[in-house]
Order: C-alpha cells, then sequence, then structure tokens
C-alpha cells in the first residue's frame, strides 16, 4: 500500500514515520504548502516522494491513504477530495468544523466502502486501554462522575478555541471508556486575548446520574494532564505526566447508610490500598496505523472512526453554543 501526508506541520514528522515504520507500506508521498518545510522533512526523510501539488495526490491510483495534518478549517474540502477519488482518509482530531460536516463524510465513505481513521491517540496508549479494562470489568463499580483537567502555557491557537484544541483528547477518551451516550452540554470560558476563548470548563450530563467535567487552559502556569474517575468501588487516576504509574486505583469511597433519629443518612469514608498496573509500552501512534490498515484489509471500522469523530465534535459544538450564550444546558441529539 501506498499513503500520503497532507501537511507537515508539528505533528507531520511523526505521521510520516509511523507509516514508513509499517510493514504494509510501501511509499509515503508528502505535500506541504511551505516550501521549507518541505525541504527540511526529506532530509529528515530521504525516502518520502514529495508531491507538487496537493491533487497529484487525488489523481496518483497508487495511492490508497490519505493522511489529513492541516487546521481543521481545511479538513471537510480535503477530506472529501479524497473520498471522491477513492481513497480511504486519515484524519487529524478534530475531525470536522461542524457535525454537518463530519456526517456528510461518513455518509460518503459508507457509500464508497471506504474507511474513515480519526486520530484520537490517546485511544491507542497503554493507560487509556488499561482504564477503558478496569471499567469493563467492574473493578470500578459503576461510574459516578469523569474529572479531566487538560492545562498549559501552551500556544495559541489561531483558527480555533482551546476548546476546539485541547478538549477532543480527553472528550474521546470519555467516550471509549465510559460508553455512554451524553444528553447534554454546559459550558463557561473566556477570551482575555484575541477572539478565541483561552480557558474554558464544560460540563457533560448523562443519564443514571453521571457526570463529566473538563478544564482546558491555554495560559496556566504549570501542566496538567489528569484524569479522576470516581465509581461505587474504587477510584482511578490516570496522570499522564508521570513517567512511571500513569494509572493508579485506589480501593477508596463512599459509603451511605441510612440511620434513624436526628440523621437520615450516614456518610461513611473507605480508604483502602493503592495500586499502579502495568501498562503496554509500545507507542500509540504505532498502533493506531496498525489498526488503520488492518481496518482497510480487513473490510471494517477502525477503532476510532468517523462516528467517533462526530460524537466528539456535536460536545464542541454544543461547548461552544452554551459559552456564547453564558453557560446555557444544550441539549445533545443522539
Amino acid at each position: 500500500m501506498q499513503a500520503a501526508v497532507i501537511g507537515v506541520g508539528y505533528w507531520g514528522p511523526n505521521l510520516i514515520r509511523n507509516f514508513l515504520g509499517n510493514n504494509h507500506i510501501d511509499k509515503v508521498h508528502v505535500y506541504d504548502l511551505n516550501p521549507a518545510r518541505l525541504e527540511f522533512i526529506k532530509k529528515k526523510f530521504p525516502e518520502i516522494n514529495i508531491v507538487k501539488t496537493e491533487d497529484d495526490i487525488f489523481k496518483l491510483k497508487e495511492i490508497e491513504i490519505v493522511v489529513i495534518a492541516v487546521p481543521v478549517d481545511q479538513h471537510f474540502a480535503l477530506a472529501k477530495k479524497a473520498l471522491d477519488a477513492g481513497k480511504h482518509i486519515w484524519v487529524e482530531k478534530p475531525y470536522t468544523s461542524t457535525s454537518e460536516q463530519a456526517r456528510t463524510l461518513n455518509k460518503l465513505a459508507e457509500e464508497k466502502g471506504l474507511n474513515i481513521f480519526v486520530d484520537h491517540t490517546f485511544i491507542y496508549t497503554g493507560a487509556v486501554r488499561k482504564m477503558k479494562e478496569l471499567i469493563d470489568s467492574k473493578e470500578i463499580g459503576d461510574i459516578l462522575y469523569f474529572d479531566s483537567v487538560r492545562i498549559n502555557l501552551g500556544l495559541f491557537q489561531s483558527d480555533v478555541n482551546v476548546i476546539w484544541d485541547l478538549a477532543p483528547h480527553d472528550l474521546s477518551i470519555m467516550f471509549y471508556v465510559l460508553n455512554k451516550k451524553p444528553i447534554a452540554v454546559v459550558a463557561n470560558g473566556i477570551a482575555n486575548f484575541y477572539d478565541y476563548e483561552n480557558v474554558a470548563h464544560i460540563s457533560v450530563y448523562f443519564e443514571n446520574n453521571c457526570f463529566a467535567h473538563f478544564h482546558v487552559n491555554w495560559t496556566s502556569p504549570v501542566k496538567i494532564r489528569r484524569m479522576l474517575v470516581g465509581g461505587t468501588k474504587k477510584m482511578l487516576l490516570f496522570d499522564d505526566m508521570e513517567n512511571s504509574e500513569k494509572i493508579k486505583v485506589y480501593d477508596s469511597g463512599i459509603e451511605i447508610k441510612e440511620k434513624e433519629g436526628i440523621y437520615n443518612a450516614l456518610v461513611q469514608y473507605r480508604i483502602g490500598d493503592m495500586y499502579s498496573p502495568k501498562l503496554i509500552a509500545t507507542e500509540a501512534l504505532t498502533l493506531g496505523v496498525e489498526e488503520f490498515i488492518s481496518s482497510i484489509k480487513e473490510r471494517r471500522k477502525p477503532l476510532t472512526n468517523g462516528d467517533d469523530g462526530l460524537k466528539v465534535v456535536q460536545i464542541l459544538e454544543a461547548a461552544e453554543v452554551s459559552i456564547k450564550e453564558k453557560g446555557k444546558l444544550i441539549a445533545i441529539q443522539n
């Protein structure tokens, strides 16, 4: 198989390296608007083929996979061109600028029998795989809440706010590990600089009294990448800044016991042991490329597909509407 990568900015070299490293890929073609960037990439990966225009990628019949790693406002047009040309597509997060665009691409891919892979990279990490395993096995119990913080003194994006930049990572993890349908979203945020919010909080409501919260921030003096999942049996902490012991499971919880008399209920706290499970160490992007290629060969949808991309975009859209309306509750159409 042959693949083409459109856009070789920050993430581009990682994509090229992993596609080149896959045994099923014979050749990687590359295109970028910046000639200096192409020159740099060619020196780093001499075996790649630089194409003169992006249209060359769609015309070359040998290319079966098109990887789209450009700003989100360009995703839809390039993805549609690739699908119309009969190519399977890999799209960076967030999938599209609107849910309507996502639905259009998903329908087109289904009609043409093509695969869409949305690069929700964290789904392929050992830590997130372990989170799902622990939750699915009911070791954590019934999930009560999902709390996420992703903050840093980071780069301001010129085309999207902090929600569209940082929240897709954690929203994709939420959908993957919880396997629950959201019913409503509330969000608050502020744009201290320029036109795009740089600090935001998102609350996602589910049925059965489950709740998720996300804090994203480009202007924090510290970098935090942390998730806390609370269950009826145990609690789980994922700290991506830890070099080891990224996942910790706490045998801690709350028990409510009915009590007659002056109090209706008695709250008791249970504090037990903590352990850190062993995690798979394989690079997430390597596993993502393997999954995408396997899904093409096996004629099935990949683990992170257009449907997953749509779910995340729906939350992002709702959060943006809520922010503009000062924290209004926005229902999610499932």
